[in-house]
């Protein structure tokens, strides 16, 4: 495969600056108990970004791939148990 062109990096820096902006936006934004989950979307999407293009995971070979989907998929593991703990504890008064 082909290594991406200068304009697909201009493209993906964009991404990830309207994800950054977005990001500060939604903090401002009360959502209740979906802030973290909002915050951790689009966090994953710019790691995504930067894995696939900057790290050049997405022109490497197949094992490769494997292995940062391996270690990607339990990020998300270790994210969802975290979130699950969040929320599902009770405010004492």
């Amino acid at each position: 495969m082909t290594h991406p062109t200068r304009t697909v990096y201009f493209i993906i820096f964009g991404a990830l600056v309207a994800g950054t902006c977005l990001t500060w936006a939604i903090a401002f934004v009360d959502l209740g108990q979906w802030n973290p989950i909002i915050a951790l979307t689009i966090a994953c999407t710019k790691a995504t970004l930067v894995i696939l293009y900057f790290m050049h995971v997405r022109y490497s070979s197949k094992l490769t791939i494997l292995t940062v989907c391996a270690g990607f998929f339990w990020l998300l593991i270790l994210i969802t148990l975290s979130l699950t703990d969040y929320l599902t504890r009770t405010v004492t008064p």
